[in-house]
């Protein structure tokens, strides 16, 4: 089981840094430069080169990678009986999916998206329990952290695509301030 967990997560870091080298890439093709200049804001497209040296140049490399086992995740099928009907079977599995993610949710988001640069720092991202890196940001408050997270703020793409829900966001920015508090 724990190679199963270790494969698992090592190919989850490696397509989601993947995943966001590929989408800096694409958004470096732009030429949208005079947005970024009106705003003031240093945009993701003015720093794709140097952030791909330093990711290839800090990144950890996979075989130095160390993971901690995790407990299974209580699935909707096996939250229902096998001999329910169709109505029991339903309300069941919604009984049972939302209490099971509600626990853990921002730490299995962290652990799915959020680590690939918070566990490094790449892009400029404070490192996860890096009091002194978070401390600026916790300044500014938590509604601004879940709107950074959700839509994007400098290098950050948005995290709020693909099925992540705004209260999974909320989630995983708890669990790294709580980390770094």
């Amino acid at each position: 089981m724990k190679k199963t967990v270790l494969s698992t997560s090592l190919r989850t870091i490696i397509g989601t840094v993947f995943a966001v080298t590929l989408g800096v890439s694409v958004s470096a093709c732009s030429n949208d430069k005079e947005a970024a200049t009106k705003s003031g804001e240093v945009m993701a497209v003015d720093r794709v080169d140097a952030a791909a040296e330093l990711a290839i140049k800090n990144g950890p490399k996979a075989e130095d990678m160390a993971f901690e086992a995790t407990p299974p995740v209580a699935t909707a099928a096996a939250a229902a009986p096998a001999s329910a009907d169709a109505a029991t079977a339903e309300t069941a599995t919604a009984a049972a999916v939302p209490v099971a993610a509600a626990g853990n949710a921002g730490e299995q988001l962290y652990n799915t998206q959020c680590m690939a640069c918070h566990a490094a720092g790449l892009l400029n991202a404070p490192k996860y329990g890096d009091a002194t890196a978070w401390a600026p940001r916790i300044a500014k408050g938590k509604d601004t952290l879940y709107l950074h997270a959700a839509k994007g703020f400098n290098q950050m793409p948005a995290q709020e695509a693909n099925g992540v829900t705004e209260d999974q966001i909320h989630a995983a920015v708890d669990y790294m301030v709580a980390a770094s508090s």
